[in-house]
């Protein structure tokens, strides 16, 4: 199983001036390619923050991914962040300088270059989009904040992770929920490999409830679900999705 964590970047995000729009894009790539995306954090604008988080985060995930503050003002300071959490230097990369340099031309300033920082030793990716290529240090991947850069990065990560999609069934039940989690709780015992989400929709007509039953292994996620159908009362199944 590939892990991943999300780290969301940005005053802006966190005062509400901005919402973020870049994480449910990356949700929806990550269970696309059947990786397991177990942590999101929002964090500021703060060297410090930011290098906490990712060394907490690159040591327990296989993947990070981070959005926001690669820019060239004051307050981009994620390049800094993720070259402190590993200890390393920033260092300006030829190849990113030229290509700067070559986009911009007689409109170049100094602080253009900042773009063309990265922790010592990064690599690049470049996505064949027309753009500044992402700077992978490490297992950490930054991203652009600005979602429509954001949206035209992230196909660059399907030449680069790879996991295990999850068959997903789902089960509509007109019970409550305090009425089925003793049942919920006998099939969670007997298929600890499946996960099992139960979550109570308001104002719907036909159901009360929503069972989500989702594993890499089809098989199992029948069974589970086959196991749960013996315990309901039959007359509390509106719909089953498989």
């Amino acid at each position: 199983m590939t892990t991943a964590a999300a780290i969301i970047i940005g005053d802006e995000i966190l005062s509400g001036k901005f919402r973020d729009e870049n994480t449910p894009l990356l949700i929806d790539l990550m269970a696309e390619l059947g990786v397991e995306l177990q942590r999101i954090s929002v964090i500021g604008d703060d060297c410090a923050t930011i290098a906490a988080e990712v060394a907490s985060c690159a040591a327990r995930f296989d993947v990070v991914l981070t959005s926001g503050g690669i820019g060239p003002t004051h307050d981009d300071c994620t390049v800094r962040g993720v070259a402190a959490a590993f200890a390393l230097g920033v260092e300006v990369h030829p190849e990113l300088e030229a290509m700067i340099r070559g986009y911009w031309r007689d409109r170049f300033t100094p602080a253009a270059l900042r773009m063309a920082e990265v922790p010592a030793g990064s690599r690049l990716l470049a996505g064949g989009d027309g753009l500044l290529p992402l700077i992978v240090c490490r297992n950490v991947y930054l991203f652009p904040g600005v979602p429509r850069l954001f949206s035209a990065k992230l196909p660059s990560l399907r030449r680069e992770l790879k996991g295990a999609v999850k068959v997903l069934n789902g089960l509509y039940l007109r019970s409550d929920e305090s009425r089925i989690a003793p049942l919920l709780d006998r099939v969670v015992a007997e298929f600890p490999e499946v996960k099992i989400g139960s979550y109570p929709r308001f104002g719907e007509t036909e159901f009360r409830v929503w069972i989500s039953l989702e594993c890499v292994d089809g098989a199992r996620v029948a069974a589970a679900v086959e196991r749960l159908l013996e315990l309901l009362p039959a007359e509390d199944v509106v719909r089953v999705d498989r």
